[in-house]
């Protein structure tokens, strides 16, 4: 696994260099905008979405700088998506990664221009001939993210997630399933399919990796559920404990401790199995679905 957190490591230091790149640094009016803006998306993490982006480019033989910067789109959405939800409209949270929210460090009208304005760089960025020099392909990843982003991926699952918490919404298992394909699923889908669709790949290894992806994202929601009920904010970085406290339906309060960590595990192995049309140059895509599981934060 050290192998791994290395490869992690190097992965998010590539993207991070080309998300520091496409940030601008005006010193106009609107100075303060960009600066929230790099504030959240500069701040650190995982770097799992950009992980999947850069590896699965490269089973395909894609350019570095056209995979990062995909990589780097993804992440702008994923660092809206957070901002936003940190708003006292949505989750109300104070800290996130270990420092203030945007809305603490600026203020709330700040924080979702922030969070529009990074949303529309990551178009932007995929939208452009350095991306990808066939205009089909951004279209397509423009396309792909935009769904994945959208009413049918990770806004559609949010509001569903709003209305489970005040009890408008099925709390059954395979319910809690849906609104999490939605809302974190379709976007690791994204970030794995998209060497793909750069690499012009046929549609058989296209869904080999969507499939990988779903099961990875569940996982992936799992632990992250393990992590608010058992975890330690000081490790993880953000407030734990929120879904407990606000009586919210989750894989944990479903299934308890033990069947979701055992569930997550099936998880991976299914995610794992997706990639037997890979080689050994897919190992690292199985590391980081074995990683998900082990993760402390």
């Amino acid at each position: 696994m050290a192998e791994f957190q290395a490869a992690l490591a190097a992965c998010a230091e590539t993207v991070e260099k080309t998300m520091d790149m496409l940030l601008p640094r005006p010193d106009d009016a609107e100075a303060r905008l960009f600066e929230a803006m790099r504030y959240s998306a500069l701040a650190g993490g995982k770097r799992l979405r950009p992980f999947l982006v850069m590896q699965s480019s490269e089973l395909f033989g894609v350019d570095r700088r056209c995979a990062a910067r995909v990589a780097a789109a993804i992440e702008f959405v994923h660092t809206y998506s957070l901002i936003h939800d940190d708003l006292p409209a949505m989750d109300d949270a104070d800290f996130r990664r270990g420092a203030p929210s945007a809305h603490k460090k600026f203020d709330e009208a700040t924080a979702i221009l922030a969070g529009d304005a990074l949303q529309a760089l990551a178009f932007e960025v995929l939208a452009a001939p350095e991306t990808h020099t066939d205009p089909a392909v951004r279209i397509e990843l423009v396309r792909e993210l935009s769904r994945a982003a959208g009413g049918g991926g990770m806004c559609g699952g949010q509001m569903i997630d709003l209305l489970a918490e005040s009890g408008q919404y099925d709390n059954s298992i395979g319910a809690i399933t849906r609104l999490q394909r939605l809302k974190t699923g379709e976007m690791f889908a994204f970030a794995a399919v998209s060497g793909a669709v750069l690499g012009k790949a046929s549609y058989r290894v296209y869904m080999a990796l969507h499939n990988y992806a779903q099961e990875f994202g569940l996982a992936f929601q799992i632990v992250d559920d393990l992590l608010d009920t058992e975890g330690d904010s000081a490790e993880t970085g953000k407030p734990t404990g929120k879904d407990v406290a606000a009586g919210k339906a989750t894989f944990v309060s479903i299934l308890g401790p033990e069947r979701a960590r055992a569930q997550a595990k099936l998880l991976v192995d299914q995610a794992i199995q997706a990639l037997d049309v890979f080689d050994s140059r897919a190992d690292p895509l199985r590391d980081a679905a074995r990683f998900v599981v082990d993760r402390t934060k």
